[in-house]
């Protein structure tokens, strides 16, 4: 069977929701809770590779921490954005799902589907 990992926050609903989901449909997902467990620069990399996207597509504008530093400046470059991510993790859209060589936000969680084909 695929290996399948789940960037997770058990106190998200959508992130909850694709865990089901994920469940539901036999696997046993490695689950990392990236708000407790620490993220690399070079994971969230791996990961952006995986989803075809740029680190302000998986970043949470509406966090704290994103208006007080104000990431919306363009000056940032993605490696700025990275290293943020990595010291506010709750910047990082969730959930982020993994399987094999592709991945998938679970936003809405029925996105995972795309996954198991």
């Amino acid at each position: 069977m695929d290996k399948i990992k789940i960037y997770h926050n058990p106190r998200c609903s959508k992130s909850r929701k694709t865990l089901q989901i994920i469940k539901d449909n036999n696997y046993c997902p490695e689950i990392k809770l990236y708000l407790e467990e620490a993220i690399t620069v070079e994971e969230l990399k791996g990961i952006l590779e995986k989803l075809n996207l740029e680190p302000r597509d998986i970043i949470r504008t509406g966090e704290e921490a994103y208006r007080i530093n104000s990431l919306d400046d363009l000056k940032y470059s993605n490696n700025d954005l990275l290293n943020f991510m990595v010291d506010f993790p709750k910047l990082i859209e969730r959930p982020i799902i993994i399987m094999n060589n592709k991945a998938v936000l679970g936003r809405p969680p029925e996105n995972v589907y795309k996954l198991f084909n």
